[in-house]
């Protein structure tokens, strides 16, 4: 075969890492799935099993097969998402493991390993933390205020949260409190843009219904005072979701009594039915 002309070179080299790039684009979900099956095989670390007995107690109360999924998701996501420590948090397998055990109870249900696609990092901090908020303010003002906070979930795929309000939500199961439930929730809502207490539906039936049942839900809230949530949760719909979410996983039985169809509408989300564990 006669050699390319010289001045084809730079065209061919060109084209040729065209084809590459494109050829890693596409081969990249197949890598990702064969290296989080590799992980999910792995053994569970003893020293993380000791972890999960002593920090995070809602593990035993799961079915055993949701243990093992929970496990083997844990696996992923500590394997994927980086954890940075900020005003001296130490970060540790204790940290990483308490935090990730939580983060993916919201996952049980879902098909993939990865239900964060586009959370970058976790950034803990010892305690509560200060962040500056603008709140409008009478005259078309906007001010700046200080907020003390116990977690906060960016839409640029950042989740931040305060070990110690980590450590209290993960000690009691079942008082319907849980920061890591709360902002990974925001993250679920995040996934289509914005956090707006509607995450993201399959199907145009799913879209209606859900909006029919948690717009009711977050009426008759805003009229009757705390009713399924704490008084924050009215602040927005994105809130009302969040801590709505903290109930479903901590206090089944109660909200489906009170509110069934949220509840469905919650367990149709997340492809679980903690009320029956």
């Amino acid at each position: 075969m006669p050699e390319a002309p010289i001045s084809a070179l730079p065209l061919l080299l060109f084209l040729a890492l065209v084809l590459a790039g494109l050829a890693a684009l596409l081969l990249q979900p197949w890598w990702a799935a064969r290296r989080r099956a590799r992980l999910q095989a792995l053994p569970f670390p003893a020293a993380w099993r000791r972890i999960l007995r002593q920090r995070v107690p809602a593990v035993a109360a799961l079915p055993a097969d949701l243990q093992q999924r929970l496990k083997q998701l844990i696996q992923v996501f500590v394997a994927e998402k980086p954890f940075i420590g900020c005003a001296g948090q130490a970060i540790t397998d204790e940290v990483r493991v308490t935090i990730a055990a939580q983060a993916c109870l919201l996952l049980l249900g879902q098909p993939r390993p990865d239900g964060y696609p586009r959370l970058r990092e976790i950034l803990v901090y010892p305690d509560a933390f200060v962040v500056d908020a603008l709140q409008p303010a009478p005259g078309g003002v906007v001010q700046a205020r200080r907020q003390v906070l116990a977690g906060q979930s960016w839409t640029q795929g950042r989740v931040i949260l305060a070990w110690t309000e980590v450590l209290a939500g993960a000690a009691d199961p079942a008082d319907g409190r849980n920061v890591v439930i709360h902002e990974f929730a925001h993250q679920i809502d995040q996934d289509s843009g914005s956090a707006d207490g509607r995450p993201w539906r399959a199907s145009r039936a799913q879209r209606r219904r859900w909006a029919a049942v948690m717009d009711e839900a977050y009426a008759r809230h805003q009229r009757e005072g705390p009713v399924l949530v704490s008084a924050q949760g009215a602040a927005d719909p994105a809130e009302f979701f969040a801590e709505l979410s903290e109930r479903f996983f901590e206090q089944p039985q109660a909200l489906a009594a009170e509110a069934p169809a949220v509840y469905r509408e919650l367990a149709l989300l997340y492809r679980l039915h903690p009320g029956a564990w």
